[in-house]
Formats: structure tokens, C-alpha cells, sequence
């Protein structure tokens, strides 16, 4: 094969690659945006403007402002979510270590990223926009609460957890993920607090709650 028709068989690669490139960019774009002036108030001319794209081009990769959102929560957060759904169900960890696994993503790829502004997003505008959380809940808030079911479960059959609590209600677990967000959003100025400790010491109380005899 001469390096000609190596280089055209490559080119596709580097085309999809640079799509995608793009679309980050866009995203990025409209996050900005939306943060700045609102869901309802921005316009995708200022998103491909702060992107730095002709119009049409934003085009050919979302039909609307709400499907510029739901591609911002699917790649944003829905995507990362996807790979600790794989990494999770591994046989040969412990419920306390897929737990933790857990929590090690949401800190570090969540709290810890640019990623938490999707949610603060979510947050401003939910209310007045309920497609918009629909959203959110089916491509990351489902699939997590589904991740910590599934933990628990796995928790119970094997002897490792004696309580079922989080097998009813997962959304205890993740309780202090949104107190954290709305901390570092609202009052960390006036009143910082260690994130990182704060989510340990909960894992901490959590296990021993699960671990703990009946009452």
C-alpha cells in the first residue's frame, strides 16, 4: 500500500476526529451561554458565535436549542456515566469498593469538573423548563440511581450489607452530591467547606448504616 492510499484511508479518522473537536467546542459554547443569559434568553446565534461557527455549521449537528441541551447532558455527563456503568458491575469488587468507586467518580468527574455547571444549569432552569430535567433524569439521574440499586443489591445477596435501605431508596446515597453542588455554588465563599471530606465522612456514616444490625 503506498502512503497516498494510507492517507486516504486515514482521512475519515481524522474528519470524525475533527467533528468531534467541533462539537466540543459548540458545547462548550453553549454552556457559556446558557449560564449567562438563561435557557429561555439565549439564542444559538450567540452559541456559534462564541464557538466561533457560521450558523448553519452549529446546524449540522443539533436541529434545535433543546437538542443543543440534550447533546450538551449526553456528552457532558451522560457519557461518563456510561463508562462507570461498565466499570461498576466488576464481580471481582466488593459492594464497599464499587461504592467507593462510585463516589471517586462523582467527586472527581462531576464536582470536581466543569461538568457540575451542566447541573447548576439544571438547577436555574428547571422549573421553567420541565423538558429540560425530563432530560437529565433519563440520560443521568435514572442510569445513576440504577448503578446504586444494583450496589446494594449486589450488597445484600452476598452478605455484605445487612440493610436494604438503599436498595428503596438509592437517592439517599447521592443526598450530599447535590448538597455539595448547591454548597460550592451558593456559600462556599462565605462559608467553605472540604468537599472531598465532607463525601468521605458520608460514605463513612453510609457503610456503617449498611454494615450495622437491624434496629
Amino acid at each position: 500500500m503506498t502512503a497516498r492510499q494510507q492517507t486516504k484511508r486515514r482521512a475519515p479518522a481524522r474528519s470524525e476526529s475533527e467533528r468531534q473537536a467541533k462539537l466540543q467546542t459548540i458545547l462548550d459554547a453553549a454552556l457559556d451561554i446558557f449560564l449567562e443569559k438563561g435557557f429561555a434568553d439565549a439564542r444559538l446565534d450567540d452559541v456559534a458565535a462564541r464557538a466561533g461557527v457560521a450558523k448553519g455549521t452549529l446546524y449540522l449537528y443539533v436541529s434545535s436549542k433543546q437538542a443543543l441541551f440534550e447533546a450538551l447532558v449526553r456528552s457532558g455527563i451522560g457519557g461518563p456515566v456510561g463508562l462507570i456503568e461498565q466499570k461498576i458491575p466488576d464481580p471481582e469488587l466488593s459492594a464497599e469498593e464499587q461504592l467507593r468507586a462510585l463516589f471517586l467518580f462523582l467527586r472527581t468527574e462531576i464536582l470536581g469538573t466543569r461538568r457540575r455547571e451542566i447541573v447548576r444549569l439544571l438547577l436555574m432552569e428547571a422549573s421553567r423548563f420541565p423538558e429540560l430535567a425530563e432530560v437529565y433524569h433519563r440520560e443521568v439521574i435514572a442510569r445513576g440511581l440504577r448503578i446504586l440499586r444494583g450496589i446494594a443489591e449486589r450488597g445484600v445477596a452476598r452478605g455484605e450489607f445487612r440493610s436494604d435501605e438503599i436498595v428503596r431508596f438509592p437517592q439517599l446515597a447521592i443526598a450530599p452530591g447535590l448538597v455539595a453542588l448547591l454548597w460550592t455554588s451558593l456559600f462556599q465563599r462565605f462559608d467553605p467547606i472540604d468537599i472531598e471530606a465532607m463525601l468521605e465522612a458520608h460514605l463513612t456514616l453510609l457503610m456503617k448504616a449498611l454494615k450495622g444490625h437491624p434496629s
